[in-house]
């Protein structure tokens, strides 16, 4: 594949905000005009390990995983309604979550899985997941796998975190069309597994 020419410069990157899930940094640039720019990046990484992935220093670690999980039995797709603060209202979403220091993407999904929703993870078809993609590349380095599988057993919030407020929904064809075409609150990931499923 061609690489594409690099036009902008970094300079300097700064710390303008830290915490345990959330980071912001400051990136100052030279344009291919010459001119002096700044960006503002949310991370999940600290400052070190965003600077060692920017330059290259290290491959990009895998941020998250997201879960498009099929129960056969049912023949629907499992989707979550999830309380989020940003919004302070209840958005349709996969299922997913941050993936361990270490830890297999594919093992992460299994346990963000059982985590949310109750449900067992299985059969898991690696060949059409997603490795890596990014979710806001506009203002975030955040990245994301999208993990394909299969899902049985009962619905539980047992070992859901006090913070999160989760109803596991299982979708049929008919009602993923009434979503894709409603004006309910839907994170695009989900709207776009919603509507390869109804193409099956």
């Amino acid at each position: 594949m061609k690489k594409f020419r690099k036009i902008n410069k970094i300079t300097k990157i700064a710390e303008v905000y830290n915490s345990k899930f959330l980071n912001v940094f400051e990136i100052f640039y030279e344009t291919k005009l010459g001119n002096q720019k700044k960006w503002i990046v949310a991370s999940r990484k600290n400052l070190n390990s965003y600077k060692k992935m920017l330059f290259k220093e290290e491959s990009i670690k895998i941020d998250a995983v997201l879960i498009a999980a099929i129960d056969e039995s049912r023949g629907s797709l499992v989707l979550i309604k999830e309380f989020r603060m940003p919004i302070n209202d209840y958005v349709y979403s996969l299922p997913a979550g941050l993936i361990d220091e270490g830890e297999d993407i594919y093992v992460a999904a299994k346990r963000e899985m059982k985590e949310e929703t109750g449900l067992e993870l299985y059969d898991i078809d690696e060949n059409s997941s997603c490795k890596k993609s990014f979710a806001s590349v506009g203002m975030s380095d955040e990245s994301l796998a999208l993990v394909y599988g299969k899902a049985r057993g009962e619905v539980s919030t047992e070992l859901q975190e006090e913070s999160e407020i989760i109803e596991s929904i299982y979708v049929d064809k008919k009602m993923a069309e009434e979503l894709l075409s409603s004006d309910v609150n839907i994170d695009i990931k989900a709207w776009l597994v919603l509507k390869e499923f109804v193409r099956l």
